[in-house]
C-alpha cells in the first residue's frame, strides 16, 4: 500500500471515527459564527479513554507524516485542545518512539504554588511547538496562542494540527487556515478535510446507518458555494 493510499484509508477510518462518537453531525445547526452550518464538529463529545487513545493515534500519524522529528512540544490552547495534545503525546510516545513535551493554557494567569500561565511542560528557549487544535474557523484561539507561547521563552511556533479544515473563507478568499499560515510563519495539516468528508462519506454507513443524505450534500454544496475558501 502506497503511502498516499495508507492515508487516505486512515482519513476514511478517522471520519467514520468522528460519525460514530457522535462528534461529526450533519442537518441544519448554528455556529459560534452565527452562521447556519450543515455539519457540526464538537470534540467535546469524545467521552471515553477508549476513544481519546484512539483519537490520540490520529493525530500522532498526522504529526509524524508532518513534521518528523522537527518538533519538541506540542501545545493544546483551553479547553478542548487539552485533551487533543494530551492524547496525541502519549500516542506519539508509545506508536512512534517520540516523547514531546506536552503544555497547555490557564484561562487565567495563576499568582500563587507553581504560578504562570502554561500547565505541564515548561517552554525554553529554541523549543520547537506545534499547536493541536479541533477546527479552526476565524483563528481567533491561535491568535492568541502564538503570542502566548512566544512571550515565555524564544521559542519557534513551527505549525498547526486540527482535526478537520473546514475550508471556509477567512478574511480574504483564501481559508482560514491558508491565512493564519500566512500570517504566523506555520506549516498546517488537517487530519480531514470537508472534501474528505464529501468524498468518504456521501455514500457511507456508519453503524449499520447511512451518514449523508442528498439534503444534506446539498446544504454542504450550498454553504461551500456561499462560504468557502476558492
Amino acid at each position: 500500500m502506497s503511502d498516499t493510499t495508507a492515508t487516505a484509508a486512515r482519513t476514511a477510518e478517522f471520519l467514520r471515527f468522528m460519525v460514530s462518537s457522535g462528534v461529526l453531525r450533519f442537518g441544519d445547526f448554528v455556529g459560534k459564527s452565527g452562521r447556519r452550518m450543515p455539519y457540526f464538529i464538537d470534540a467535546g463529545r469524545y467521552r471515553s479513554g477508549r476513544q481519546l487513545a484512539r483519537l490520540g493515534g490520529y493525530y500522532a500519524a498526522t504529526i509524524e507524516d508532518t513534521f518528523g522529528g522537527a518538533v519538541d512540544v506540542l501545545f493544546g490552547p483551553a479547553y478542548k485542545g487539552i485533551p487533543l495534545a494530551v492524547s496525541a503525546g502519549i500516542a506519539l510516545a508509545e506508536q512512534h518512539g517520540r516523547d514531546l513535551g506536552v503544555s497547555f493554557d490557564r484561562k487565567e494567569a495563576k499568582d500563587h504554588g507553581e504560578g504562570g500561565q502554561l500547565i505541564g511542560h515548561q517552554l525554553s528557549d529554541g523549543d520547537r511547538v506545534v499547536i493541536v487544535e479541533d477546527v479552526t474557523t476565524a483563528g481567533t484561539s491561535i491568535r492568541a496562542s502564538v503570542p502566548l507561547l512566544r512571550a515565555q521563552a524564544d521559542v519557534e511556533v513551527v505549525g498547526l494540527v486540527v482535526g478537520v479544515d473546514r475550508r471556509e473563507r477567512g478574511t480574504t478568499s483564501r481559508s482560514a487556515l491558508e491565512e493564519l499560515a500566512a500570517e504566523f510563519g506555520l506549516r498546517t495539516a488537517a487530519l480531514a478535510t470537508i472534501d474528505d468528508i464529501v468524498r468518504h462519506l456521501a455514500d457511507a454507513e456508519v453503524d449499520g446507518q447511512p451518514v449523508l443524505t442528498a439534503a444534506d450534500l446539498e446544504r454542504i454544496a450550498a454553504y461551500r458555494a456561499e462560504h468557502g475558501a476558492r
